[in-house]
């Protein structure tokens, strides 16, 4: 199977749906072009062709519609355009000639100070300079009014014909440049040359307008691209410099001074410090790391000096792995949004149609004024352009997605985070999900006179020095409690029953119930004991000093601490919890009875996967969370798989949606996010379809004419942007 190569290009000058629809089509018609993936969002063009496709023709063939096409290198992490970039057109394709020279390469520094230098802001400015300049002239002589209007006209309709012609001759027959401009020249032949520059400068102010809201949605994922500092602390030869960030290699040791930004993935070597994970995870609680710990770029060091080993390069770690991921999940197109494009398809040849029937019947029919039904004909063309109503979907999707990122929440696409917010039931993996995945002292008891306090510094001795799971939940218990741990000699695994050594003078043994029952018999109400704890789903280990029981000390896979919130959030908005395990029955049960959901236990992970499917055969619309690696047939049999605890590379590399933060009220946040989302979407589509059907009506009854027609579109476009905008603004339930 020959594998097609992709290239994917930086795309100057994107600002909405339009947009994409005439670079879309355009590079679709480039000889050897299989398919292409365009976002608005970050401004990319992901192309996948036959090796011998002519990219410089597909270059010149964007820039002949107004935008800027520069390849990006393969090998590095593409740079989301920063605000200081010239921005192209939106749906009006504004730039000065020099943006349409071919060759230059992409520079990632600005290339002009604010928005307002734009070649968008500046045609918009000329064009409302010669509108005023038309009235004065009208005023002071009017026999010039005429013409003065006509040359006001021009300043912003010659570019924009220009782009029309361009996008006609690439395959885009009905672009909103075309609409505009029949408008223009109708308007002109009418007589109506003051209305018609007037509707010329508002039409480039509103898109200036969507230019503006469309660079506020990027900087959502801008932001967090910025988080990792520019420059790092590295260590060599006992010595300390500054040098690049992205610089650094794997091994690589680097020194982090307190309340400075980590410059790179990796694992704490020396020192302690509370971390500040907010950036990358929504965690409004900083965590404590010490030695062995892993930290991730762009968090904030607290008040310790940390040195770091750096496990992934720039290009690999998380912020940047995150940010290729929304940059490819707004590429892909959730269904409503592929539905929106079909029926745009139809849609505005449908309104021209309607345009020229509404100013061609009257007068051939009944006799009416020309001059009149041509004007409403005119209004009705510019009541037509389908930007409002194309953007509606990916301007929510894509706010939604960065918004999601920056909370530590990813989902691959448009179609994951459609049909999160759907799901009706959902099944969670038990340990390191539900559970925190390592063990907790949850019970220490004396026998007889023997006090908690002895029973664990006795346990702890033994396992100084142990990197077993129980043990280090053993020795991390002695240290909450700040014991004094006594020396242990001689100390020995006996394996499948414990460990042993010589505390001070006395000889002491840690280890199972059953193996400790047959060094010293345990009384009757201690061995009930056992069993309860044991039905409890806690593992029990006792201690025997000198060949007599002493205590016991119980740990189990303690529940997240959010664990029960989460799964009462994800209950009250409707979506079915349970648990599938293959961990034994009784541990199973007393974590789910904790919990409040019901448990399959002691399943293999085809087990898991077949349990998933008999819910989907029964109509239910399955999330499945898990690790990435022991659940992945059940992930990949899940409407949506959900991968969280089980590190980093394998939640953003496996499932369909992945939780960077260990929090199961992240799940259901995802799911609130999506349905705001796709709310949001409901009220675009509306603001989008009921102002342009009220405009039509009173444009037909005579009510609104060229102006309210071009306020229209222009208007509920930028309604649309900045209330898709506004989900930017969504923190999810994260205090």
């Amino acid at each position: 199977m020959n594998i097609m190569p992709k290239t994917r290009f930086r795309i100057e000058g994107v600002d909405c749906a339009s947009c994409a629809t005439k670079i879309d089509t355009a590079a679709r018609r480039i000889p050897g072009v299989t398919d292409v993936l365009i976002s608005v969002s970050t401004q990319t063009l992901s192309v996948t062709h036959a090796p011998d496709t002519d990219l410089e023709a597909l270059v010149r063939k964007i820039g002949g519609l107004g935008y800027r096409a520069t390849p990006l290198d393969a090998t590095a992490h593409p740079v989301i355009a920063t605000g200081g970039h010239t921005h192209g057109p939106s749906c009006a394709g504004h730039h000065h000639d020099h943006t349409h020279e071919h060759g230059h390469e992409h520079e990632h520094g600005p290339s002009v100070p604010s928005w307002w230098w734009s070649p968008k802001a500046l045609l918009t400015i000329a064009s409302g300079a010669s509108l005023l300049t038309a009235y004065a002239v009208g005023l002071a002589r009017p026999q010039f009014e005429f013409w003065a209007f006509l040359l006001a006209i021009a300043v912003g309709i010659v570019p924009i014909a220009r782009r029309a012609v361009m996008a006609v001759l690439a395959g885009t027959l009905f672009s909103i440049e075309l609409l505009m401009t029949i408008a223009a020249a109708g308007a002109i032949a009418i007589g109506a040359t003051e209305e018609a520059a007037a509707v010329v400068f508002l039409f480039l102010v509103g898109e200036l307008l969507e230019g503006v809201a469309a660079q506020r949605a990027r900087s959502g994922i801008q932001g967090l691209a910025a988080l990792v500092p520019k420059t790092a602390r590295l260590e060599t030869n006992d010595t300390i410099e500054n040098v690049a960030a992205e610089s650094l290699t794997v091994g690589a040791i680097v020194v982090i001074r307190p309340g400075d930004r980590i410059p790179a993935d990796g694992q704490i070597t020396d020192g302690e410090s509370a971390i500040d994970e907010s950036p990358v995870t929504g965690e409004s609680m900083a965590k404590s790391k010490r030695p062995g710990d892993t930290v991730f770029a762009g968090t904030v060091n607290g008040d310790g000096v940390l040195r770091v080993r750096v496990t992934a390069a720039a290009a690999d770690n998380t912020i940047a792995r995150v940010v290729k991921l929304v940059e490819e999940a707004q590429e892909s197109k959730a269904p409503t949004e592929r539905f929106i494009d079909r029926f745009s398809r139809w849609y505005t040849p449908g309104v021209v149609a309607v345009a020229a029937l509404v100013a061609v019947v009257p007068p051939l029919a009944w006799g009416m004024d020309w001059s009149a039904w041509t004007y409403k004909g005119l209004a009705i063309l510019l009541i037509g352009c389908p930007c409002a109503l194309v953007i509606s979907t990916p301007a929510a999707i894509a706010a939604g997605l960065s918004a999601g990122a920056r909370r530590g929440l990813l989902m691959k696409g448009g179609a994951v985070l459609e049909t999160v917010g759907r799901i009706t039931a959902i099944a969670f993996d038990k340990t390191g999900t539900l559970t925190e995945g390592k063990p907790k002292i949850t019970d220490v008891t004396g026998f007889g006179s023997e006090t908690a306090g002895t029973v664990l510094s006795l346990a702890a001795a033994l396992e100084t020095g142990s990197s077993h799971p129980f043990a280090l939940a053993i020795l991390a218990e002695a240290h909450t409690k700040a014991m004094a741990i006594p020396a242990c000699t001689d100390s020995a695994a006996i394996p499948g029953k414990g460990v042993k050594g010589v505390i001070g003078t006395d000889e002491v043994f840690l280890g199972s119930a059953s193996a400790a029952t047959a060094l010293s018999p345990i009384g009757t109400a201690d061995t009930a004991r056992i069993a309860a704890l044991n039905a409890a789903g806690k593992s029990v280990s006792v201690v025997i000093r000198n060949g007599t029981a002493v205590g016991l000390i119980a740990m189990r896979d303690e529940p997240r601490a959010d664990a029960r919130r989460g799964l009462d959030a994800l209950k009250a908005a409707g979506v079915t919890p349970v648990m599938l395990t293959g961990d034994n029955r009784a541990t199973a049960e007393a974590v789910a009875a904790l919990l409040g959901i019901p448990p399959r236990a002691e399943l293999l992970p085809h087990d898991k996967q077949d349990i998933i499917r008999e819910m989907q055969s029964r109509g239910e619309i399955v999330a499945k969370v898990g690790d990435g690696i022991n659940d992945a047939p059940a992930l990949a049999a899940a409407d949506v798989g959900i991968a969280m605890g089980g590190g980093t590379d394998v939640a953003l590399e496996t499932a369909d949606a992945a939780i960077l933060h260990g929090r199961v009220m992240d799940i259901a946040d995802m799911v609130g996010l999506s349905r705001t989302v796709m709310s949001n979407i409901r009220q675009n589509i509306t603001i989008a379809l009921g102002l342009k059907a009220a405009f039509l009506v009173t444009t037909i009854v005579g009510l609104t004419g060229l102006w309210p027609a071009i306020l229209a579109d222009t208007g509920a476009t930028v309604l649309v942007t900045a209330n898709a905008m506004r989900l930017l603004r969504w923190k999810g339930s994260a205090v």
